[in-house]
């Protein structure tokens, strides 16, 4: 059935849509009927090759980054300070080798673990070698690192470690360095073990020093065991490793050093940097320079200065003991022992002997004497040491206590000379040391010197010394004060008035005789040569040899000698007119 609401097919507008399709295709059915209609297909639009091109690229980066993709790491540090996932960086030399691409919290919160991708170029660098340590900006003792990551932030570098002769085995977990290492792995060089009991100032990174030059830097350092001595590893730079040989010597300069010795006060500063984060220095003698160069990982010891590791270049140490009954305060070990003031030796034990039976005591002080300090290497042997050391004791030498420092108190041991010094032998202890008789010396000497004048001083009567004198200036205070001693004065003080009165008298009587002197020796003078006329003209009269000729001949020295003296006279009277009353006188009147 048909339903009703439907309006049929009107036959007309099948009619209408049959012509309209004939018409569009312009062909029948050989029935008659319109032939159905064929749509053209549409040509390729450009629009497309945008999605095809984006296509292309998407999977050519697919492919680059899954072809250049390398393995998953993961790296342990303490802190994720200064990481950020998907930005950090894993770089070695300043090339990046891979991304952060997790931070998360371990499962004990004790520690982070980092996610990195990595590259396939740095697949070959991932091994047992390999470290890792987060570059921040640091500012430790005498060194500061890690400024340029203030702009670009932090970063993960990584050191592939040192190649070896067989490949290491690679690996994919790793824990990471709280603190750059102080050598790279690409560096060349060698490293050496330094024992010491002590570090002082010493930490990773401090420097190897070589007469003030830089050569390399401190590794580590580690505890024994027992926690008495420690163990220094050092890195020498390649063109500094012929410096060290077998007789080397290494020392602690780490920070500042004041000794108040017997020199007075000495300052021991190597540099700046030793001064911040310590520093170990070391040279070579000139004897242990013909040594062979040492060779990597070779141990040392560490010396805790100069003075002790220059010690330490003697090789012959010979053991001595002496023994002081009295303090011994200020002694210590590593005092030096001196012989007419240079060191030959140096102080190695103190200690009190005390025996309980008979409550005495005493200090035995045990010592070193380097013999090549003082002699030559075939002269060591030529004699015994007990032999020597008898030989001096029988001419009266011994160990005294000197006083290096007055205002510290360090003392020091004197083998010296004493005169008077009781005899006394040398002689092997049990322990095999040789025993070297000591003298008190020191303050000791000082102390019984001061005892000795004290006991003389008591010994002087020194109130009757006071009574005599107060005795003596009372006699003087009477003697000065009585009527005797007014009137010499005042009767010397008339001799002086007098005296003053005859010397005035004088000069002024002689002042006129010594002015007309000069013109009484001029008139002598012409009287003199009148005369020597009157001789010669006498000679031609009364011939050469007749009687007043040779009067007159015997005249004129008298006059020429009576003249002179007049004038001599008149000339030491100018000059010394009181010799009128004093007469001639005196070293000054003497010609």
């Amino acid at each position: 059935m048909s339903d009703p609401t439907v309006p049929a097919p009107d036959p007309t507008d099948v009619g209408d849509t049959e012509a309209a399709a004939t018409a569009a295709t312009g062909s029948t059915q050989p029935d008659g009927t319109p032939a159905a209609a064929t749509r053209r297909a549409r040509r390729f639009q450009l629009i497309w090759l945008i999605p095809i091109v984006a296509a292309l690229v998407a999977g050519y980066l697919a492919y680059r980054t899954i072809s250049q993709r390398g393995p998953t790491i993961t790296l342990t540090f303490r802190s994720a300070d200064g990481l950020k996932a998907g930005t950090t960086k894993i770089r070695h030399k300043a090339v990046d080798l891979g991304t952060v691409d997790t931070i998360r919290l371990s499962d004990d919160l004790s520690s982070v673990v980092v996610r990195v991708q990595m590259q396939r170029e740095a697949t070959d660098e991932l091994t047992d070698n390999a470290r890792f340590w987060v570059v921040r900006p640091r500012l430790n003792a005498g060194n500061v690192s890690g400024l340029d990551t203030l702009l670009s932030g932090a970063y993960i570098e990584l050191d592939p470690g040192m190649p070896t002769p067989q490949p290491a085995p690679p690996r994919r977990d790793f824990t990471g360095l709280e603190e750059p290492p102080a050598i790279r792995s690409d560096e060349p060089g060698q490293s050496y073990v330094l024992q010491a009991t002590r570090i002082g100032g010493i930490t990773s990174g401090s420097p190897v020093l070589y007469r003030d030059v830089t050569v390399g830097e401190v590794l580590r350092w580690d505890m024994a065991p027992d926690g008495q001595s420690f163990t220094v590893t050092i890195f020498v730079r390649n063109q500094f490793t012929r410096l060290v040989r077998v007789g080397t010597h290494f020392w602690d300069v780490s920070g500042i050093g004041v000794d108040l010795g017997a020199s007075g006060v000495q300052v021991r500063l190597e540099s700046l940097q030793a001064l911040l984060a310590g520093g170990i220095a070391f040279d070579t003698t000139a004897e242990a320079r013909n040594t062979p160069v040492s060779k990597a990982d070779a141990e040392f010891r560490l010396y805790r200065d100069q003075a002790t590791a220059h010690a330490a270049g003697y090789e012959r140490r010979i053991p001595f003991v002496t023994r002081f009954e009295g303090s011994v305060r200020g002694l210590a070990v590593g005092a030096p022992v001196e012989v007419f003031g240079i060191q030959i030796g140096s102080v190695t034990d103190v200690h009190l002997e005390f025996n309980p039976d008979s409550s005495e005591a005493h200090v035995d002080v045990k010592f070193e004497i380097q013999p090549e300090r003082i002699l030559q290497p075939d002269q060591i042997d030529q004699k015994s040491p007990l032999a020597t050391t008898q030989a001096l004791v029988q001419r009266g030498m011994r160990i005294q206590l000197h006083t290096a420092n007055y205002l510290t108190g360090q003392l020091f041991l004197g083998i010296d000379l004493v005169k008077g010094a009781a005899p006394a032998d040398a002689s092997v202890t049990s322990d095999g040391a040789l025993y070297f008789p000591a003298n008190a010396g020191g303050m000791d000497n000082l102390m019984s010197s001061a005892s000795d004048l004290m006991q003389k001083l008591s010994s002087v009567p020194f109130e009757q010394i006071a009574a005599d004198l107060q005795k003596t200036m009372r006699n003087v205070s009477d003697l000065t004060s009585g009527p005797e001693l007014k009137q010499a004065l005042q009767g010397a003080a008339g001799a002086m008035t007098a005296a003053q009165d005859v010397v005035r008298k004088v000069d002024t009587g002689v002042t006129p005789v010594l002015r007309r002197l000069p013109e009484i020796a001029a008139s002598l003078q012409q009287t003199i040569d009148r005369a020597s006329k009157l001789v010669a003209s006498a000679d031609a009269s009364y011939f050469g040899n007749s009687q007043v000729k040779r009067d007159v001949e015997r005249l004129l020295p008298q006059l020429s000698d009576t003249a002179r003296s007049v004038r001599l006279l008149a000339d030491f009277l100018t000059q010394h007119p009181e010799a009128l009353i004093q007469g001639r006188t005196g070293k000054a009147y003497e010609r």
